[in-house]
């Protein structure tokens, strides 16, 4: 219930009626990987490209952070060990969607395991 509360109201803060662009608010529901790259590929002419953008970065860096936290401590097994000093955010969500445009067979899965399926390719543990 909540998370319908909180993302109704982000949909009434980004989106005003009659904005057209390649984003659409239900892109920001984010029920697709598909809907996710279309989020963080949203072009600079689009009247959406800046909340569309901060989501995108938002939705990774929240998912990977939540991962880190819940494998602290002792009986953490990490799934997901990027370099020291780690890339910048931009080229790791750059990477993402390329990766994803070769691999669209994830279109239509959960972003969040499409997300972790690049992120443990790309940086695996080597434990």
């Amino acid at each position: 219930m909540k998370q319908g509360w909180v993302i109704g109201i982000l949909l009434v803060a980004f989106l005003m009626p009659g904005r057209v662009g390649a984003v659409e608010k239900d892109d920001f529901l984010v029920d697709t990987t598909g809907d996710l790259i279309e989020l963080c590929t949203a072009p600079a002419s689009d009247p959406l490209h800046k909340e569309a953008t901060h989501f995108c970065i938002g939705f990774l860096v929240g998912a990977y952070h939540y991962h880190v936290v819940a494998t602290m401590g002792p009986d953490g097994k990490r799934l997901v060990c990027p370099p020291d000093p780690p890339p910048p955010r931009v080229q790791v969500v750059t990477r993402f969607v390329d990766w994803v445009k070769n691999h669209p067979e994830y279109l239509n899965e959960e972003p969040v395991d499409t997300w972790f399926r690049f992120l443990i390719e790309t940086y695996p543990c080597r434990n």
